[in-house]
């Protein structure tokens, strides 16, 4: 697996097969920074892996995952997401989100993710 277009569809089909966590482990830089819309952004892999197992343990009803578009840049790729779960602190999410990667070293440096409130 050594083009981009590979990696990403690899970490999307594990994000799809409920594995997110393990995605995360193989496809996630150590200096891996984090972001939401204009949010703070967290740095390092270990407090965005202690962020995902949070959010992932928050969900208590699961309906949908699938991306939607994918787009391949020099050292970038973004994926547009459609999710429709319910999670305990945020209520019921039905929503389109895209997610931006920059990947250095064979692994994502930097991914900021886009959404309405």
């Amino acid at each position: 697996m050594h083009t981009l277009i590979e990696k990403i569809s690899a970490l999307n089909d594990m994000i799809l097969q409920g594995k997110a966590l393990e995605a995360f482990d193989e496809f996630y830089h150590d200096d891996v920074v984090m972001q939401e819309n204009d949010t703070p952004e967290f740095v390092g892999k270990e407090i965005n892996r202690k962020r995902e197992e949070a959010f992932f343990a928050a969900i208590t009803e699961f309906r949908c995952a699938k991306p939607l578009k994918i787009a391949i840049g020099e050292n970038t790729t973004m994926v547009e997401w459609h999710f429709d779960y319910t999670h305990k602190d945020l209520g019921i999410r039905n929503f389109n989100q895209i997610a931006v990667q920059e990947w250095k070293d064979g692994k994502i440096i930097k991914e900021k993710f886009y959404y309405g409130s």
